[in-house]
């Protein structure tokens, strides 16, 4: 089980590696307009799933969500830091 600073660790090792193959690096290399794309999408996905598909799918659809948001946050220089301050 990771955390969200370990995610963010995780996909920031592999923007910095910038492995071609990656997924995170595709996004993060597509800019902030196609990686806000995925985070909306994700966004209605939460919804729709704690709507009507239960507590694990909704769980499954935040997780792709945190994602989303921590290649945005890569892309944008922001680290979990910044956003802790804001909480």
């Amino acid at each position: 089980m990771k955390n969200f600073d370990e995610l963010y660790r995780q996909l920031q090792d592999r923007v910095d590696s910038g492995d071609p193959e990656s997924n995170t690096v595709n996004l993060v290399n597509g800019g902030v307009h196609a990686i806000g794309k995925k985070v909306v999408e994700e966004a209605a996905e939460v919804w729709m799933a704690a709507e009507h598909e239960g507590r694990d799918r909704t769980a499954e659809e935040i997780s792709q969500l945190l994602y989303h948001a921590a290649v945005m946050m890569i892309a944008c220089g922001i680290t979990p830091d910044d956003v802790y301050a804001q909480l």
